[in-house]
């Protein structure tokens, strides 16, 4: 494992466990949603969700945005925004 996939790892974990002190804001929210899907998931795949489901469509665009990142660099733009980058 790569020292990178490690601290995205245990980032995950702090997150998951509420170990880690950081509040993020909607668009943080969005784009942390984002980056772990891309580097857990791949490409974002499917309709784009309807206007009427407002939040599962904002998560899904977010998604979209960033669709063809490979896993290193979605990895660091998750931890990036814990960094305020």
């Amino acid at each position: 494992m790569s020292e990178l996939e490690q601290k995205f790892n245990e980032m995950v974990i702090a997150v998951r466990e509420a170990t880690i002190d950081f509040q993020p804001n909607n668009t943080q929210k969005l784009k942390l949603y984002a980056f772990y899907k891309q580097a857990t998931v791949g490409d974002v795949e499917g309709e784009c969700p309807s206007v009427l489901n407002m939040v599962e469509r904002a998560k899904w665009s977010a998604w979209n945005a960033i669709k063809g990142w490979d896993k290193a660099k979605a990895m660091a733009g998750y931890l990036a925004v814990f960094e305020g980058k």
